[in-house]
């Protein structure tokens, strides 16, 4: 069987390894390098900026008494070419490589667009060739959505990307955008040196519980960020080195401009119209739990979807849509996707609010557990933050989980595999949890919805 697959990012990469172990014969189309925007130019190197900046941080603020404080100085243009290295490195060994060795897949360079719903059209270093497929698997990924916000096509504003290839520290760094890249780089760059001011349409993280949002924006702002919500930009303008904002709540000047308002659909010179391939108002493709589209033999994956744009989503779709057009059935709930925030502390989440949960008809209840109450935040003399759990009222089984903790990230699987499988709140209030581990959290949090946890002592079963 002949599969195309478009794209050279995580849905594309998974996607097209998983079909060519099935014997099919895949042709790679990809414009860019492979890796796709979160290897390049998202995920990986922003964490890494995000945890020097933490290097620059905790030296400089740590709360131990007769441990001498001192702030490092930054030469960000090194830490950008170490960062870099690291990429091209990781990028030849993890997809290069890997592909040289696969005698299934054949990569071809250049973009690629429909001529019908079985042939695409590929054009590449100034020539046309036509691409015949038995299947074909949309995951070109998404690009920075850039607002319409007057002058701004004419200034040189950052894009995420920009903002992580910058050789110097701005003075003074305008975000705007109130969501997860806003946030992340807005506390990184605030660590490294620069001051940020951070402009968000609504609120920090409207898209999950409210209470997230103030608690971070209370931590941002004890950092020393500037926030300004329910603000929008009605213009921009850039003069002498200087980036000048007009919002509705007055003015900003600044010497760099970040914009950071999400991504769009990368579907626009697809043609799908040629193919019948149904997209909602966002350009995003439709398609249903097994990643197929509106059209037999076609597939979609990524954040080219309307799936939740997240790069494990997107390798974990590519899969299952090579597994499903050689014949399988897997399927991906979007209802038990957990999101991640790279904060300091982290933002975690899974399943559903409780606003969430009684919209869907439930006797929902929650209860929240501030880090007061968990042993080692306390010992780590570091208690910002809190892990929320809600529950079914009748049943006591865990419907969701809001987590702004160190480390929460990497707590939050946990919680998944506890809705998953339908276990209650006494269930995970029961387990073992190592004592002096941030995860004995969600052991007090479960264990509150049925008893004091006030007045427990430490290691209470």
């Amino acid at each position: 069987m002949k599969v195309a697959v478009i794209g050279g990012g995580a849905a594309a990469f998974a996607g097209a390894l998983h079909a060519a172990e099935q014997n099919a014969q895949v042709t790679l189309i990809n414009a860019g390098m492979l890796g796709g925007a979160c290897f390049n130019s998202g995920c990986l190197p922003s964490k890494m900026m995000i945890r020097a900046a933490e290097m620059v941080r905790q030296p400089a603020s740590h709360p131990f008494q007769g441990i001498e404080r001192h702030r490092p100085s930054v030469n960000l243009a090194k830490h950008v070419a170490q960062r870099q290295g690291l990429i091209e490195e990781l990028r030849y060994r993890n997809y290069e490589a890997v592909l040289k060795g696969n005698e299934n897949i054949s990569l071809m360079g250049g973009t690629a667009r429909f001529h019908d719903r079985r042939t695409l059209v590929v054009d590449t270093q100034g020539e046309t060739q036509h691409i015949d497929a038995d299947r074909i698997l949309i995951a070109t990924g998404a690009y920075p959505h850039i607002p319409d916000i007057a002058g701004l096509a004419e200034i040189p504003y950052w894009t995420s990307q920009d903002a992580l290839l910058a050789q110097r520290l701005p003075n003074h760094l305008m975000i705007i955008g109130g969501s997860a890249v806003a946030v992340e780089l807005g506390q990184a760059f605030q660590r490294l040196g620069a001051n940020v001011t951070l402009i968000a349409r609504s609120t920090l993280l409207s898209r999950h519980d409210p209470a997230i949002g103030t608690a971070l924006r209370e931590i941002l702002e004890n950092e020393g960020m500037s926030i300004i919500t329910d603000s929008v930009p009605v213009a921009t303008r850039f003069s002498r080195g200087i980036f000048s904002v007009k919002l509705n709540k007055g003015d900003l000047r600044g010497d760099a401009l970040l914009i950071a308002t999400g991504c769009e659909p990368n579907t626009r010179l697809l043609d799908l119209e040629k193919a019948g391939v149904g997209i909602d108002n966002r350009g995003a493709i439709k398609i249903d739990r097994s990643m197929r589209t509106n059209v037999a033999d076609i597939y979609a994956a990524g954040d080219c979807t309307d799936m939740p744009q997240l790069v494990y989503v997107a390798a974990a779709a590519g899969t299952r849509a090579a597994a499903n057009m050689l014949g399988g059935r897997a399927t991906l709930d979007p209802t038990l996707i957990p999101t991640v925030i790279f904060t300091d502390p982290q933002v975690a989440v899974i399943g559903m609010t409780e606003t969430q949960a009684k919209r869907h008809g439930l006797a929902a209840h929650s209860r929240t557990l501030g880090l007061e109450h968990v042993p080692r935040a306390v010992a780590n003399l570091d208690t910002r933050g809190f892990i929320k759990l809600v529950a079914d009222k009748n049943s006591g089984r865990i419907l969701g989980a809001q987590l702004l903790t160190p480390t929460a990230g990497e707590l939050i699987h946990g919680v998944g595999l506890a809705i998953q499988h339908k276990l209650t709140v006494r269930d995970l209030g029961e387990q073992l949890y190592p004592y002096l581990t941030m995860s004995e959290g969600l052991k007090l949090c479960a264990q509150s919805f049925y008893r004091d946890i006030t007045h427990l002592p430490c290691c209470a079963g």
